[in-house]
């Protein structure tokens, strides 16, 4: 397997080949972390989507496997996601087999041509042997549509306390909730969002789970949802709703949108299912609908953000979900390139390390005036800057590489506002792929993911403390191995 073509990410996943977007389908099973995902086999443009398919032990290294779903009389195979129904409450096992129930949206082209609204349903399939092979439910579709356009992407979770099914589903500017026994048959039992949250665009991908406030016994329930159009630095993005769930509604007393991510470059993510350790793991598409068919790459299209882990906390009087990468990610670490750097008040440092495209870089701030900028022999130049008067994250890419295949790609600067960050120092976590970086801001409070296609390796790493008074502290650098 050649991984080695311009801007192919080598710690991130992609496919082999051709068109990839959102992430379905995500489950733990018996040892074995399942990636499924929107694919398109025949180009590197979007077309009749199919479920393509990975696997991994460690989240860190994965193995292809073979398209999982095709295509039927029922339509294209859209999102959606998968569980494992350990009391065979679908009874589609028949000999002691623990059944994998994928459940996805039917998305019939026909349909959408002709002008009707009731071109999306949503069916299932099932495996006996942990994914290996799949079989479609005769009877689909299991949720019909009567004229709901944009009706998808549903992500199923067992709710203990009611002894159900509860799917998640988008309606175009809301979310629905279903409840079933069996996985086949559904009810309908309740809405939610309508006026309530970002509306610049249709809502999709949902996600509805528990999550535990850090330090605390308190439970909160967490709703995702994508939106598109409509993210605050444009195009797609990622919303959330901190609130209550009671098996058959949801509710939250939220006033304003909050953002799991303020990059341009994660969406579409959602949870994976039966976890070990009861871990809330994340995965987003790595990309933005206003360009996602231009990004110049010509053998593959589209990455994955690393897995990461969700969390809760409580700041003040509210509730922030924060995201950052898996502990698996560490075992990446490789040659140390530069370390234990500081940089006091008004003071300027240059690295100089070669192929900074694939790295990690790491250091403690109290300091919250400061500017990294990446520079490569060609002088393209990609800057962070960490800005207290305006109280925001500033991420500049105009200048990064390559821009100019599509007209919103390098046409702004984007940025993230900053809350209270405290007075002691806070950790910076950045991750550097060929043709992207993640920034992790407190632990992953604050959070901004976005594409970079520099025409060649940054090599220049310039560090600028702009604070009188504060230091930044312990600057590491170090190379992250490829996982191919």
């Amino acid at each position: 397997m050649n991984y080695t073509e311009q801007y192919r990410p080598q710690f991130h996943f992609s496919p082999q080949e051709k068109w990839m977007n959102d992430p379905n389908g995500l489950v733990f099973h018996n040892g074995v972390y399942h990636l499924f995902y929107q694919y398109y086999p025949e180009d590197i443009v979007w077309g009749p989507m199919h479920w393509g398919h990975a696997i991994s032990k460690d989240m860190v290294h994965w193995e292809h496997k073979p398209i999982a779903l095709y295509p039927d009389e029922h339509g294209l195979i859209f999102s959606g996601s998968a569980v494992v129904d350990h009391k065979n409450t679908s009874g589609f096992a028949n000999n002691g087999e623990t059944p994998l129930v994928a459940v996805f949206t039917y998305h019939l082209m026909e349909g959408e041509k002709a002008g009707r609204t009731d071109y999306q349903t949503q069916g299932i399939a099932y495996s006996l042997d942990n994914g290996e092979t799949w079989a479609k439910y005769e009877g689909n579709p299991v949720i019909g549509n009567k004229g709901i356009k944009d009706f998808r992407d549903p992500k199923v979770f067992w709710h203990n306390e009611t002894e159900r099914w509860i799917m998640a589903l988008v309606a175009g500017d809301h979310a629905k909730f279903y409840s079933s026994k069996n996985l086949k048959e559904w009810s309908h039992i309740s809405d939610f969002g309508k006026t309530q949250g970002a509306h610049g665009g249709v809502w999709e991908c949902p996600d509805l789970f528990p999550l535990k406030v850090e330090g605390s016994d308190e439970e909160k329930w967490i709703l995702i949802i994508s939106i598109n159009p409509g993210a605050p630095n444009g195009g797609s993005g990622t919303q959330y709703f901190v609130g209550e769930f009671d098996g058959k509604r949801f509710k939250s007393d939220q006033k304003e949108p909050k953002w799991l991510d303020l990059g341009t470059d994660n969406y579409a993510g959602v949870t994976y299912n039966n976890t070990p350790e009861a871990r809330r793991v994340f995965i987003g598409w790595m990309s933005n609908w206003d360009y996602a068919r231009d990004t110049p790459t010509e053998k593959w299209r589209s990455a994955m953000t690393v897995p990461r882990k969700l969390s809760l906390r409580k700041v003040g009087e509210d509730y922030l979900l924060a995201n950052y990468p898996l502990e698996e990610t560490n075992s990446l670490v490789g040659e140390t390139l530069a370390k234990d750097v500081s940089i006091k008040g008004k003071s300027t440092k240059l690295l100089e390390i070669e192929n900074l495209n694939q790295s990690q870089i790491q250091f403690q701030s109290t300091s919250k005036d400061f500017k990294l900028t990446w520079k490569n022999e060609l002088d393209e130049q990609l800057e962070l800057i960490m800005d207290s008067k305006n109280n925001h994250l500033l991420f500049d890419r105009m200048k990064s590489g390559q821009v100019n295949f599509q007209s919103e790609f390098g046409n702004k600067k984007h940025h993230m506002p900053i809350g209270k960050l405290g007075d002691g120092p806070y950790k910076v976590t950045i991750l550097m792929d060929w043709s992207s970086i993640e920034v992790f801001i407190d632990n992953g409070l604050y959070v901004m993911t976005s594409q970079i296609f520099p025409t060649e390796p940054y090599n220049q790493l310039i560090v600028q403390n702009m604070d009188e008074e504060s230091i930044i502290n312990n600057i590491n650098v170090h190379r992250m191995k490829s996982i191919w």
